[in-house]
C-alpha cells in the first residue's frame, strides 16, 4: 500500500449528523439565525470534524516546520541563510512574533527541524527530524529526491499526530526558512500553470528588483524541471521534489496528519497555504479539515486560497510567516466553543423566538 493509499484510508469524511445537530443548536441560541456569520460556519464544520465535540476551551497548538533552501544562492532574498537557525533559536527562546501571538491566545509552540542547515541546541520545544541539511538549488538541480520528499511528508504527519496525542484540539501551522517564498511560488505555479509574475511576491524584501529576480528564478526552475503549464499536477511528488522544500513537504504532511487525527488544521499565509494545496491535491479527503486564517499581503496568497476554495476571515496585510496569522485565528475557536456551549437557548432564557409565519 502506498503512502497516499494509507492516508486516504485513514481520513474519514465529516460527521454529517453532528453538523446537523450543531446547526440546530445554533438556530436555538438567543440570536437571529445565522447572525454570527462565518463563526457559525466554522462551528458547524468543526462539529463535523470532531463528531460534535467542541472543547471549552480547546487546547491550542502551533506546529512550526523549519528548513533551508539552496536557491538562496540565487539572490532571491536579502537575508543570509544563517538567519534561519538564528530565528529558530529566537523562537525557542520565546522572543519571536509567533511566541507573542501564542502567549496572547494561550497556545503551545512546537518547532520541528526537518531541514535546517545549522545545528540547533537541545530544547523541549524542538523535535529533531532532519531529513537533510537544506535543499538543493532548485534553479539548477532538484531540491530533493522523491524519497526525501516522502520522508519529510511523514515527518509532518507524525508531528501532527503526536500533537493530537498530546491533547491538542486545534492545530495552527507555521514555518521558518529563509528564501522559502521562492519554492512556494514554484510549487504553486507547477500545480496550477499560473504565471510566475502572478505568484511571486515581495517576500520579506519589499524590493521590486529582488522580486523580479525571483520571477526569473521561478521561470528558469519550471523550465528546467519541465513543470511549465501546470504539469506538476500530473505528478505531485515530482513537483514537490524538484521545486518544493523540506518544510513545505512537512507542512503538507501535517495537514494530512491533522485530518487523520480529526482536529482542525489552521493554515497561515502564502507558504503554508501552498503546502496545504499540495496536500489536498494529493489527498482530497483532507480538504474539509483545513481552515484558512488570514489574507496575506504576499501576491500569490489569494490565488493559493482560491485553489482551496477557502475563505480567510482576517485582514491585517501581514507577511511575516511563522504561523502568526494562523496563531491569531486560534482565538476564533475559543469564541466558537464558548458561543456554542455557553450561550442560552431561547427556551432556557425565557425569550420568545421568532415566528415562522406571519398570519
Amino acid at each position: 500500500m502506498t503512502i497516499v493509499e494509507d492516508i486516504e484510508k485513514a481520513i474519514l469524511p465529516l460527521d454529517e449528523k453532528a453538523m446537523r445537530a450543531a446547526e440546530a443548536r445554533l438556530d436555538q441560541l438567543t440570536k437571529p439565525p445565522g447572525s454570527l456569520g462565518w463563526l457559525e460556519r466554522l462551528t458547524v464544520r468543526w462539529s463535523g470534524v470532531t463528531g460534535g465535540r467542541l472543547p471549552r476551551p480547546p487546547v491550542k497548538g502551533v506546529l512550526l516546520m523549519a528548513g533551508d533552501h539552496g536557491v538562496v544562492a540565487e539572490g532571491v532574498t536579502p537575508y543570509p541563510q544563517s538567519v534561519t537557525v538564528q530565528m529558530v533559536q529566537n523562537i525557542l527562546s520565546g522572543g519571536a512574533a509567533i511566541n507573542a501571538v501564542a502567549r496572547a491566545v494561550g497556545a503551545r509552540v512546537q518547532v520541528v527541524d526537518v531541514g535546517v542547515c545549522g545545528e540547533l541546541a537541545d530544547h523541549p520545544q524542538l523535535w529533531r527530524q532532519k531529513v537533510r541539511a537544506g535543499t538543493g538549488n532548485l534553479m539548477r538541480e532538484p531540491a530533493m529526491t522523491r524519497a526525501e520528499a516522502e520522508a519529510a511528508v511523514r515527518v509532518g504527519m507524525d508531528a501532527a499526530l503526536r500533537m493530537a496525542d498530546e491533547g491538542v484540539d486545534v492545530l495552527a501551522l507555521g514555518e521558518m526558512g529563509i528564501g522559502n517564498t521562492t519554492p512556494s511560488a514554484c510549487l504553486l505555479a507547477a500545480m496550477t500553470g499560473l504565471p510566475a509574475d502572478e505568484v511571486v511576491g515581495m517576500g520579506t524584501s519589499m524590493d521590486e528588483q529582488t522580486r523580479q529576480r525571483k520571477v526569473e528564478v521561478v521561470e528558469t526552475a519550471l523550465q528546467l524541471h519541465q513543470l511549465t503549464r501546470g504539469r506538476g499536477k500530473d505528478d505531485m511528488w515530482y513537483a514537490m521534489s524538484c521545486v518544493g522544500g523540506l518544510e513545505l513537504a512537512a507542512l503538507a504532511g501535517a495537514v494530512l496528519g491533522a485530518a487523520q487525527a480529526r482536529i482542525p488544521v489552521v493554515v497561515d499565509g502564502f507558504i503554508v497555504t501552498v503546502a496545504a494545496v499540495w496536500a489536498v491535491r494529493l489527498c482530497p479527503s483532507a480538504a474539509p479539515f483545513v481552515f484558512a486564517s488570514h489574507l496575506s499581503a504576499e501576491r500569490g496568497h489569494r490565488l493559493a486560497l482560491e485553489q482551496l476554495n477557502a475563505y480567510a476571515p482576517l485582514r491585517f496585510d501581514m507577511r511575516l510567516g511563522e504561523g502568526t496569522g494562523a496563531g491569531m485565528m486560534l482565538s476564533a475557536f475559543d469564541v466558537a466553543s464558548e458561543v456554542y456551549n455557553g450561550m442560552a437557548t431561547f427556551a432556557e432564557a425565557g425569550v420568545d423566538n421568532r415566528k415562522d409565519r406571519i398570519s
